[in-house]
């Protein structure tokens, strides 16, 4: 089979390589789409801990093609998504549904091989079904989507709150359909420059700033003027945090969704502290695939508009160019296999 195989950081090719076999409680998927996601990048460029050869690839969608378990079979054949997580099942974290805390946690697409393929292992007890009604390119963002479902949950946002969300790439644009799903109000979509606000107002955002051509803590004096309920910054940048503790209400909560990249960061304390702000991390996915491709199926999110380009595997370095370089409007490039 194809695959695109990082032999090291830097070191990227598309390679034919044996077609894998799952383990008991592993299935096969035969991959229909996979995104290219920041955070690939960050393994290409070895930022991030990877086991390397690596193929990336952790938001995906395809049919199950082979099984790795009998008690497993009924899923052959069917359209599906699923968790990319690798954990033990047993432990008291795993239990609990916090898999992310699992002592033995693995990540497909960093630790173990992932969906940048004609076909992926995946894991049986994460999977769930695709309904028709949702295409497989939109299937595989049901990963960011859960990213910012799980983020707003921790952020214990409610109905009727409002929210503004510091950056409009693919965790900003989906957290944004995520808080219009709950029914969260005069949501604010901020981005350096205009390149994709067009897409969250199309995704519902009540209002969308441009920071280079106008100031945020001006604009949100008028919109929020006493403060934002939930603000949740999606960029990692040092400015945008130091913001987001300015712009929200006293009392008020701020979450952390953007990868910081390990860079030490200054922020005001007595923003926190004399403001009494909850500030939470939430910097993965919690999952929420099974929640992500119900608000889908049902039509309550539709992130169509978030799909900028269809690739082959063929294409891979086009797609990881437009990923890093980000043209005017661009989301998400998609890996589409026939």
């Amino acid at each position: 089979m194809k695959a695109v195989v990082i032999k090291e950081p830097g070191n990227i090719s598309l390679q034919n390589v044996e077609i894998p076999e799952p383990q008991p409680g592993f299935v096969r998927i035969k991959v229909k789409a996979a995104a290219i996601c920041a955070t690939d990048l960050e393994v290409l460029d070895g930022n991030i801990p990877a086991n390397y050869p690596l193929t990336p690839g952790h938001e995906w969608s395809g049919v199950v093609d082979a099984v790795g378990s009998e008690k497993d079979t009924s899923w052959i054949g069917k359209r599906v998504i699923g968790s990319s997580d690798v954990v033990c099942l047993t432990c008291d974290a795993c239990r609990s549904g916090n898999w992310r805390y699992c002592k033995d946690f693995e990540e497909i697409g960093f630790r173990r091989n992932g969906a940048y393929a004609e076909y992926a292992i995946m894991p049986a007890y994460g999977l769930c079904e695709l309904p028709e009604n949702v295409s497989f390119e939109t299937g595989a963002l049901c990963e960011p989507l859960g990213v910012a479902l799980g983020t707003l949950e921790k952020a214990e946002a409610k109905f009727g709150q409002t929210c503004l969300i510091i950056g409009a790439g693919s965790i900003g644009l989906c957290m944004l359909a995520a808080a219009k799903a709950m029914g969260m109000k005069d949501i604010v979509v901020c981005a350096t420059t205009k390149g994709r606000l067009d897409i969250a107002k199309k995704l519902g955002a009540s209002h969308v700033i441009a920071t280079k051509e106008t100031d945020l803590m001006e604009a949100m004096k008028s919109i929020h003027p006493y403060g934002t309920d939930v603000v949740v910054d999606c960029t990692g940048i040092e400015e945008c945090i130091q913001m987001s503790l300015k712009l929200a209400r006293k009392g008020g909560t701020v979450a952390l969704a953007g990868y910081g990249r390990g860079k030490i960061m200054n922020i005001r304390i007595d923003d926190i502290h004399i403001n009494n702000l909850r500030v939470v991390g939430a910097g993965n996915n919690w999952n929420k695939h099974k929640t992500a491709v119900t608000l889908m199926k049902d039509g309550m999110v539709n992130l169509e508009c978030c799909v900028s380009e269809r690739i082959t595997l063929e294409d891979y370095a086009k797609g990881l160019e437009m990923a890093r370089k980000r043209p005017e409007g661009f989301v998400k490039a998609i890996f589409v296999n026939e």
